[in-house]
C-alpha cells in the first residue's frame, strides 16, 4: 500500500515538472522570428532570433547585456552604455567560434558573413 501511494505521487511530481517546464519554455518563446540589427557602415545584420531561442533554450545567454525591448541594442549604443560591436564580439562571434571548436553546428564567425549590405 504504501509503495502504490509512493508511487503515485512520484508520478504527479514528474507529470507536475514537466507541465512547469513547458510553461516556462513556452512563456520565454516570445520576441519575433528574425529581426534585422542595425550593422552600421557593414550593413544590416538579419538575426534569426527563434532559431536562437531554440538552441540555446536560455534567453539571460544574450539579455543579461540589453534588455529583451525592440531597439535596445540601438538605444544602449546611443545612450553609451553598449560598446561598438560589444554585442558581437563578446556574445555573437563568441559563441559561434566556441562551437565550431567543439565540433558543434556553428553560426558564422566572420563580419562578411552576416552584414548585409
Amino acid at each position: 500500500m504504501k509503495l502504490k501511494l509512493f508511487l503515485i505521487l512520484v508520478s504527479i511530481a514528474v507529470i507536475l515538472s514537466g507541465v512547469m517546464a513547458a510553461s516556462t519554455m513556452a512563456t520565454q518563446d516570445k520576441g519575433a522570428e528574425n529581426i534585422e540589427l542595425e550593422g552600421g557602415k557593414r550593413g544590416k545584420v538579419p538575426f534569426p532570433h527563434r532559431q536562437h531561442q531554440a538552441q540555446l533554450k536560455d534567453c539571460n545567454i544574450c539579455h543579461t547585456v540589453f534588455s529583451q525591448t525592440a531597439g535596445s541594442i540601438s538605444a544602449l549604443k546611443a545612450e553609451g552604455k553598449l560598446k561598438k560591436k560589444q554585442v558581437m564580439n563578446k556574445l555573437c562571434t563568441k559563441c559561434h567560434k566556441q562551437n565550431k571548436k567543439a565540433g558543434q553546428k556553428s553560426g558564422p564567425t566572420t563580419c562578411k558573413k552576416c552584414h548585409i549590405k
